[in-house]
Protein backbone atom coordinates (compact mmCIF):
# COMPACT_ATOMS: atom_id res chain seq x y z
CA UNK A 1 0.00 0.00 0.00
CA UNK A 2 1.55 3.21 -0.92
CA UNK A 3 -1.14 5.56 -0.60
CA UNK A 4 0.82 6.91 3.03
CA UNK A 5 3.47 8.47 0.82
CA UNK A 6 1.14 9.96 -1.29
CA UNK A 7 -0.58 11.74 1.71
CA UNK A 8 2.50 12.60 3.15
CA UNK A 9 4.77 14.04 0.59
CA UNK A 10 2.58 17.51 -1.36
CA UNK A 11 2.45 17.61 -5.10
CA UNK A 12 3.70 20.84 -7.20
CA UNK A 13 -0.47 21.55 -8.37
CA UNK A 14 -1.29 21.61 -4.19
CA UNK A 15 1.30 24.04 -3.85
CA UNK A 16 0.46 26.84 -6.53
CA UNK A 17 -2.57 27.03 -4.48
CA UNK A 18 -0.74 27.82 -1.05
CA UNK A 19 1.16 30.63 -1.92
CA UNK A 20 3.32 29.00 -4.25
CA UNK A 21 5.13 26.74 -2.04
CA UNK A 22 6.53 23.45 -3.81
CA UNK A 23 9.14 20.82 -3.07
CA UNK A 24 10.73 19.11 -5.67
CA UNK A 25 9.91 15.02 -4.33
CA UNK A 26 9.10 12.38 -6.11
CA UNK A 27 5.81 11.47 -4.80
CA UNK A 28 2.30 13.54 -4.61
CA UNK A 29 -0.36 13.92 -2.23
CA UNK A 30 -3.12 11.88 -2.27
CA UNK A 31 -5.66 12.90 -4.37
CA UNK A 32 -8.33 12.70 -2.17
CA UNK A 33 -6.64 15.43 0.16
CA UNK A 34 -8.34 18.54 -1.55
CA UNK A 35 -7.71 20.75 1.42
CA UNK A 36 -4.03 20.50 2.88
CA UNK A 37 -2.86 23.04 4.88
CA UNK A 38 0.17 25.45 4.80
CA UNK A 39 0.81 23.56 8.04
CA UNK A 40 0.95 19.99 6.10
CA UNK A 41 2.33 21.29 2.90
CA UNK A 42 5.52 22.55 5.13
CA UNK A 43 5.96 19.60 7.08
CA UNK A 44 5.74 16.97 3.72
CA UNK A 45 8.20 19.03 2.18
CA UNK A 46 11.24 16.62 1.05
CA UNK A 47 14.14 16.80 -1.42
CA UNK A 48 14.69 20.30 -3.30
CA UNK A 49 12.67 22.60 -1.97
CA UNK A 50 11.18 25.54 -4.78
CA UNK A 51 8.56 27.93 -4.33
CA UNK A 52 7.19 30.23 -7.28
CA UNK A 53 5.97 33.39 -5.57
CA UNK A 54 2.15 34.07 -6.71
CA UNK A 55 2.53 37.89 -6.66
CA UNK A 56 1.70 38.46 -10.24
CA UNK A 57 3.98 42.22 -10.21
CA UNK A 58 7.24 39.30 -8.96
CA UNK A 59 6.12 36.51 -12.05
CA UNK A 60 6.35 39.07 -14.14
CA UNK A 61 9.38 40.25 -13.16
CA UNK A 62 12.48 39.56 -15.96
CA UNK A 63 14.51 36.62 -14.62
CA UNK A 64 18.19 37.17 -13.32
CA UNK A 65 19.16 33.95 -11.73
CA UNK A 66 22.04 33.35 -9.15
CA UNK A 67 23.23 30.53 -7.63
CA UNK A 68 24.23 30.87 -3.98
CA UNK A 69 26.80 28.56 -2.54
CA UNK A 70 25.75 28.07 1.34
CA UNK A 71 28.88 26.17 3.57
CA UNK A 72 30.33 26.44 7.48
CA UNK A 73 33.43 27.65 6.55
CA UNK A 74 36.82 27.58 7.64
CA UNK A 75 39.36 29.71 8.77
CA UNK A 76 42.28 27.43 7.44
CA UNK A 77 42.98 28.87 4.34
CA UNK A 78 44.84 26.23 2.03
CA UNK A 79 42.20 23.70 3.23
CA UNK A 80 39.67 26.50 1.97
CA UNK A 81 40.67 26.87 -1.67
CA UNK A 82 41.59 23.28 -1.91
CA UNK A 83 37.70 22.04 -0.90
CA UNK A 84 35.15 24.83 -0.18
CA UNK A 85 36.36 27.32 -3.45
CA UNK A 86 37.24 24.35 -5.57
CA UNK A 87 33.96 22.38 -5.65
CA UNK A 88 32.29 25.78 -6.08
CA UNK A 89 34.79 26.18 -9.14
CA UNK A 90 33.52 23.06 -10.75
CA UNK A 91 29.64 24.09 -9.62
CA UNK A 92 30.63 27.28 -11.66
CA UNK A 93 32.15 25.89 -14.71
CA UNK A 94 28.82 23.38 -14.58
CA UNK A 95 27.05 26.93 -14.66
CA UNK A 96 28.53 29.22 -17.16
CA UNK A 97 27.26 32.53 -17.21
CA UNK A 98 25.72 31.80 -13.63
CA UNK A 99 25.94 34.07 -11.09
CA UNK A 100 27.74 32.15 -8.43
CA UNK A 101 28.80 33.34 -4.74
CA UNK A 102 29.81 31.64 -1.79
CA UNK A 103 28.51 32.43 1.52
CA UNK A 104 30.01 31.32 4.92
CA UNK A 105 27.49 30.17 7.47
CA UNK A 106 29.76 30.76 10.46
CA UNK A 107 29.86 34.54 11.36
CA UNK A 108 33.05 33.53 13.63
CA UNK A 109 34.85 32.31 10.81
CA UNK A 110 34.20 34.94 8.83
CA UNK A 111 35.36 37.38 11.73
CA UNK A 112 38.44 35.27 12.32
CA UNK A 113 39.18 35.42 8.71
CA UNK A 114 39.16 39.13 8.51
CA UNK A 115 41.64 39.43 11.58
CA UNK A 116 43.86 37.04 10.48
CA UNK A 117 44.22 37.46 6.90
CA UNK A 118 42.95 41.48 6.85
CA UNK A 119 39.70 41.00 4.81
CA UNK A 120 37.41 38.23 3.76
CA UNK A 121 35.88 38.00 0.87
CA UNK A 122 33.16 35.66 2.22
CA UNK A 123 29.52 36.95 3.88
CA UNK A 124 26.70 35.81 5.59
CA UNK A 125 23.37 34.04 3.27
CA UNK A 126 21.57 36.92 4.51
CA UNK A 127 24.46 39.80 3.47
CA UNK A 128 24.84 37.92 0.26
CA UNK A 129 20.98 37.07 -0.49
CA UNK A 130 20.25 40.86 0.20
CA UNK A 131 23.21 42.06 -2.20
CA UNK A 132 21.73 39.68 -5.08
CA UNK A 133 18.51 41.61 -4.43
CA UNK A 134 20.10 44.99 -4.94
CA UNK A 135 21.46 43.86 -7.74
CA UNK A 136 17.98 43.24 -9.12
CA UNK A 137 18.74 38.89 -9.43
CA UNK A 138 15.43 37.99 -9.18
CA UNK A 139 15.69 33.64 -8.82
CA UNK A 140 17.96 32.16 -6.24
CA UNK A 141 19.24 28.57 -6.50
CA UNK A 142 20.47 27.91 -2.91
CA UNK A 143 23.27 25.04 -2.75
CA UNK A 144 23.86 23.46 0.40
CA UNK A 145 27.40 22.25 1.10
CA UNK A 146 26.20 20.38 4.19
CA UNK A 147 27.40 16.63 4.07
CA UNK A 148 23.74 15.80 6.07
CA UNK A 149 20.66 17.41 6.75
CA UNK A 150 21.16 18.43 10.54
CA UNK A 151 21.24 21.38 12.11
CA UNK A 152 23.20 23.34 9.52
CA UNK A 153 20.97 22.04 7.51
CA UNK A 154 18.04 23.68 9.13
CA UNK A 155 19.98 27.11 8.63
CA UNK A 156 19.78 26.86 4.79
CA UNK A 157 16.23 25.60 5.04
CA UNK A 158 15.84 29.08 7.72
CA UNK A 159 17.19 31.15 4.86
CA UNK A 160 15.29 29.82 2.01
CA UNK A 161 11.83 30.31 4.22
CA UNK A 162 12.93 33.93 5.18
CA UNK A 163 13.49 35.11 1.99
CA UNK A 164 12.24 32.66 -1.00
CA UNK A 165 8.99 35.55 -0.78
CA UNK A 166 11.13 38.32 -1.55
CA UNK A 167 11.88 36.78 -5.02
CA UNK A 168 10.52 35.43 -8.36
CA UNK A 169 11.30 31.96 -7.34
CA UNK A 170 13.89 30.76 -5.31
CA UNK A 171 15.35 26.37 -4.96
CA UNK A 172 17.13 24.68 -1.91
CA UNK A 173 19.36 21.88 -3.21
CA UNK A 174 19.74 18.76 -0.98
CA UNK A 175 22.62 17.93 1.43
CA UNK A 176 25.34 16.01 0.00
CA UNK A 177 23.86 12.53 1.65
CA UNK A 178 19.83 13.06 1.66
CA UNK A 179 18.19 9.73 -0.09
CA UNK A 180 18.95 6.55 1.37
CA UNK A 181 17.79 4.06 -1.23
CA UNK A 182 14.12 4.40 -0.58
CA UNK A 183 11.55 3.50 -3.17
CA UNK A 184 12.46 5.45 -6.56
CA UNK A 185 15.32 7.70 -4.83
CA UNK A 186 19.08 7.57 -5.06
CA UNK A 187 21.45 5.59 -2.94
CA UNK A 188 23.06 8.90 -1.43
CA UNK A 189 24.89 6.86 1.36
CA UNK A 190 26.04 4.26 -0.78
CA UNK A 191 27.21 6.71 -3.48
CA UNK A 192 29.28 8.44 -0.80
CA UNK A 193 30.90 5.66 0.77
CA UNK A 194 32.17 4.40 -2.89
CA UNK A 195 33.27 8.10 -3.01
CA UNK A 196 35.33 8.49 -0.22
CA UNK A 197 36.77 5.04 -0.53
CA UNK A 198 38.23 5.49 -4.01
CA UNK A 199 40.03 8.48 -2.64
CA UNK A 200 41.75 6.25 0.31
CA UNK A 201 45.45 5.88 0.26
CA UNK A 202 46.07 2.73 -0.08
CA UNK A 203 45.45 0.72 3.05
CA UNK A 204 46.89 -2.66 4.72
CA UNK A 205 45.02 -5.74 5.08
CA UNK A 206 45.67 -5.65 8.43
CA UNK A 207 44.76 -2.10 8.67
CA UNK A 208 41.37 -0.45 9.91
CA UNK A 209 39.75 2.63 8.91
CA UNK A 210 38.19 5.08 10.83
CA UNK A 211 36.41 8.13 9.44
CA UNK A 212 35.81 10.92 11.56
CA UNK A 213 32.81 12.91 11.09
CA UNK A 214 31.52 16.44 12.96
CA UNK A 215 28.31 14.51 14.75
CA UNK A 216 25.13 17.02 16.19
CA UNK A 217 22.74 16.39 18.43
CA UNK A 218 20.18 16.75 15.85
CA UNK A 219 18.47 13.78 14.88
CA UNK A 220 20.26 13.33 11.55
CA UNK A 221 23.22 12.15 13.38
CA UNK A 222 21.62 8.47 12.60
CA UNK A 223 22.88 9.22 9.03
CA UNK A 224 26.75 7.75 10.73
CA UNK A 225 24.53 4.32 10.89
CA UNK A 226 23.34 4.59 7.92
CA UNK A 227 26.99 5.28 6.53
CA UNK A 228 28.55 2.89 8.56
CA UNK A 229 25.85 -0.58 6.93
CA UNK A 230 26.79 1.25 3.59
CA UNK A 231 30.43 0.62 3.90
CA UNK A 232 30.14 -3.32 4.33
CA UNK A 233 27.82 -2.86 1.36
CA UNK A 234 31.16 -1.44 -0.05
CA UNK A 235 33.13 -4.61 1.12
CA UNK A 236 34.96 -1.91 3.56
CA UNK A 237 34.74 -4.33 6.79
CA UNK A 238 37.27 -2.85 8.13
CA UNK A 239 36.41 0.96 8.08
CA UNK A 240 33.81 2.45 10.72
CA UNK A 241 32.47 6.25 11.07
CA UNK A 242 32.94 8.16 14.65
CA UNK A 243 31.85 11.31 15.44
CA UNK A 244 33.81 14.13 17.28
CA UNK A 245 30.16 15.72 18.71
CA UNK A 246 27.75 12.90 18.18
CA UNK A 247 28.03 9.17 18.44
CA UNK A 248 29.58 6.98 18.33
CA UNK A 249 32.77 8.48 19.59
CA UNK A 250 36.47 7.38 19.78
CA UNK A 251 35.60 5.55 22.81
CA UNK A 252 33.25 3.03 20.66
CA UNK A 253 35.21 3.01 18.54
CA UNK A 254 38.62 1.88 20.24
CA UNK A 255 35.89 -0.69 21.97
CA UNK A 256 35.01 -2.36 17.98
CA UNK A 257 38.91 -2.18 17.01
CA UNK A 258 39.93 -4.29 19.76
CA UNK A 259 37.53 -6.80 19.59
CA UNK A 260 38.06 -7.43 16.47
CA UNK A 261 42.07 -7.51 16.59
CA UNK A 262 43.17 -4.69 14.72
CA UNK A 263 46.94 -3.10 15.51
CA UNK A 264 46.98 -0.30 12.88
CA UNK A 265 44.69 2.27 12.03
CA UNK A 266 44.22 4.95 9.51
CA UNK A 267 42.36 7.99 10.73
CA UNK A 268 40.44 9.75 7.76
CA UNK A 269 38.19 12.72 8.52
CA UNK A 270 35.10 12.85 6.62
CA UNK A 271 34.35 16.81 6.60
CA UNK A 272 34.20 18.91 3.70
CA UNK A 273 37.04 20.69 5.00
CA UNK A 274 40.44 19.49 6.74
CA UNK A 275 40.31 22.31 9.72
CA UNK A 276 40.26 22.29 13.35
CA UNK A 277 38.58 19.02 14.06
CA UNK A 278 40.94 17.05 11.46
CA UNK A 279 44.13 18.61 12.27
CA UNK A 280 43.47 19.18 16.37
CA UNK A 281 40.82 17.08 17.65
CA UNK A 282 41.57 13.99 15.41
CA UNK A 283 45.51 14.19 14.69
CA UNK A 284 46.76 16.36 17.12
CA UNK A 285 49.14 15.61 19.47
CA UNK A 286 47.90 16.76 22.32
CA UNK A 287 46.92 14.23 25.12
CA UNK A 288 43.09 13.87 24.27
CA UNK A 289 43.55 13.76 20.79
CA UNK A 290 41.77 10.81 18.59
CA UNK A 291 45.59 10.02 17.46
CA UNK A 292 47.14 10.29 21.07
CA UNK A 293 44.01 8.19 22.82
CA UNK A 294 44.83 5.15 19.86
CA UNK A 295 48.27 5.21 20.46
CA UNK A 296 47.49 4.95 24.03
CA UNK A 297 45.62 1.88 23.41
CA UNK A 298 48.61 0.24 21.78
CA UNK A 299 47.86 1.18 18.20
CA UNK A 300 49.80 2.67 15.26
CA UNK A 301 48.04 5.09 14.33
CA UNK A 302 48.58 7.16 10.60
CA UNK A 303 46.66 10.22 9.42
CA UNK A 304 45.23 11.20 5.98
CA UNK A 305 44.35 14.71 6.00
CA UNK A 306 42.04 16.16 3.56
CA UNK A 307 38.89 17.31 3.51
CA UNK A 308 35.66 15.82 1.46
CA UNK A 309 36.40 18.62 -1.08
CA UNK A 310 39.46 17.89 -2.51
CA UNK A 311 37.97 14.77 -3.86
CA UNK A 312 36.81 14.58 -6.95
CA UNK A 313 33.81 12.32 -6.37
CA UNK A 314 32.72 14.34 -4.14
CA UNK A 315 32.95 17.42 -6.03
CA UNK A 316 30.89 15.76 -8.82
CA UNK A 317 28.13 14.73 -6.06
CA UNK A 318 27.65 18.49 -5.25
CA UNK A 319 27.71 19.49 -8.94
CA UNK A 320 24.52 17.15 -9.09
CA UNK A 321 22.98 18.35 -6.20
CA UNK A 322 23.28 22.11 -7.58
CA UNK A 323 22.08 21.00 -10.65
CA UNK A 324 19.24 19.78 -9.21
CA UNK A 325 18.58 23.11 -7.55
CA UNK A 326 19.22 24.24 -10.72
CA UNK A 327 16.71 22.52 -12.94
CA UNK A 328 13.92 23.48 -10.03
CA UNK A 329 14.89 26.87 -10.88
CA UNK A 330 14.40 26.66 -14.50
CA UNK A 331 11.18 24.19 -14.06
CA UNK A 332 12.42 21.38 -15.23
Amino acid sequence: MKNWKKFLVMSLACGAILSGSTANAAYTLNEEVKDATPALMTASQIGVLKYENPNPAMRNAKNKDAIVILSFGTTYKETREKTIVATATEIGKAHKNVETRIAFTSHIVIDHIKENEGTCPFKTPEETIADLQREGYTRIALVSFDIIPGMEYDYAKAIFNQYKDQFKAMTLSTSLIYWQGQEDQADDALEFVNAIKDGLPKVAKDEAVLFMAHGTPHPSNAYYSVINTRLHYAKMKNAYVYTVEGWPQIDQAVHKLKRLGYKKVLLVPIMMVAGDHANNDMAGDEEDSHKSILEKEGFTVRAYLHGLGENKHIQKMFVERANEAWDALQGK
